[in-house]
């Protein structure tokens, strides 16, 4: 699975779990706060996220995570290994 790939999951699941944010205007560069989220909003994404891509990583590993391409790159190396 490539990032990009990734990237798409996490951005449907922002869509599906936020009013009013289309996939199409999501930037990877952007936080989920950005796009309205708050912190059960992420935890919803990121929970979906991960059970869509068959992945598992503690919460802890996440606390760091500033944007969603960083929280792409996190989810493809618990992929690629």
């Amino acid at each position: 699975m490539t990032k990009e790939e990734i990237i798409a999951v996490i951005k449907k699941n922002i869509a599906e779990n936020l009013d009013d944010v289309d996939v199409a205007s999501i930037d990877p560069q952007k936080s989920m706060k950005d796009y309205g989220a708050n912190s059960l909003d992420m935890i919803e994404v990121v929970s979906c996220s991960m059970r869509e891509l068959n992945i598992k990583i503690p919460r802890s590993e996440l606390a760091d995570i500033k944007n969603i391409e960083e929280l792409a790159q996190k989810f493809y190396n618990s992929v690629a290994q």
